[in-house]
């Protein structure tokens, strides 16, 4: 348990590293790099003490755009973790886990959060302090 814990926490550190001055966002962002996939963030809800949060990729489908992967994340600022209330993904056998996910069901997507945040973080994705006037030369911003 304690190492699933430990996991939490580094998602909390690199949700933030990606956005700074995430307890005072709202709406929707979007981080665009010349080299990759757009990435997507919509604060759905801020408390005191939590957000609750949408993060996913869009890419062209067919019918319009499939979102890939894409989680819904509570991120809990007093206890700096991150824990995922929905994540959906086609990149690895990651089985449906229902209501209540086991220990190593949790371990293991846990474990996904954080590869594809650093992955988004190593790529150079940031939703900026302040919105898109503190975005670097290379990224583009959308904020609604």
């Amino acid at each position: 348990m304690g190492a699933l814990l430990d996991l939490s926490e580094e998602n909390y550190r690199l949700l933030l590293r990606l956005a700074p001055e995430l307890r005072l966002m709202q709406g929707r962002a979007l981080s665009c790099l010349d080299h990759g996939m757009d990435l997507h963030l919509e604060v759905l809800e801020q408390t005191p003490y939590t957000s609750l949060l949408h993060l996913t990729y869009f890419f062209p489908h067919a019918g319009g755009h499939y979102p890939d992967p894409d989680a819904n994340l509570r991120v809990y600022h007093d206890s700096k973790q991150v824990d995922i209330v929905d994540l959906r993904q086609s990149a690895l056998p990651l089985k449906k886990w229902g209501d209540n996910p086991t220990l190593e069901q949790r371990w293991k997507l846990n474990l996904f959060l954080s590869k594809w945040l650093a992955f988004c973080v190593i790529q150079g994705h940031g939703f900026g302090a302040g919105g898109p006037e503190y975005a670097s030369s290379r990224e583009r911003w959308v904020v609604s």
